[in-house]
């Protein structure tokens, strides 16, 4: 293309576009996802308490359920993941996060994350009276953990708490 043709094709044709078909691309949101069914959430959450092939089963199908949250009520929201943690099931704790769920202090002191939740703690104590789904605390969820979190369990009595001492305003 030579010097004229390319000014008079580029110089007739800029007229016609407006500036945001132009820049239209840079401000193109993408389109916001279907919300899932809350039936469907509330039974992903609920299996993933203690059900693991159930959880793969439904994850599979719908990979979307891998962070959902259920709404228990009175600003209790529930994953999937958060369920089998303050229930111990680290199975299923480890088969979410591998596969990207979002892991939270509660769960991570429940598989016994210590060197994670010690250094979380000292960056930010409050987090120690702090609760997860259903009013549960770390001291909970260190206890489900077991004998892969005792040591986290300890610390966390070590720092003073216990569930007593929660109970107190």
């Amino acid at each position: 293309m030579d010097r004229r043709h390319f000014l008079a094709t580029t110089t007739l044709g800029l007229p016609l576009l407006s500036s945001s078909a132009l820049f239209a691309q840079d401000t193109m949101k993408p389109a916001k996802p279907t919300q899932l069914p809350p039936e469907l959430v509330k039974e992903f959450v609920r299996v993933g308490h203690n059900n693991l092939p159930e959880v793969q089963r439904m994850l599979k199908e719908q990979p979307g359920l891998l962070n959902a949250s259920w709404d228990v009520g009175g600003g209790d929201f529930e994953t999937a993941l958060e369920g089998a943690g303050h229930v111990g099931d680290r199975e299923i704790a480890e088969y979410l996060i591998s596969q990207g769920a979002r892991a939270n202090i509660f769960v991570l002191t429940m598989l016994g994350h210590t060197a994670i939740v010690k250094g979380l703690l000292a960056m930010y104590p409050h987090l120690l009276r702090s609760k997860g789904p259903h009013g549960l605390t770390l001291l909970h969820h260190a206890t489900r953990g077991g004998e892969p979190a005792k040591e986290l369990l300890e610390h966390i009595r070590g720092l003073g708490l216990t569930e007593a001492k929660l109970a107190m305003p």
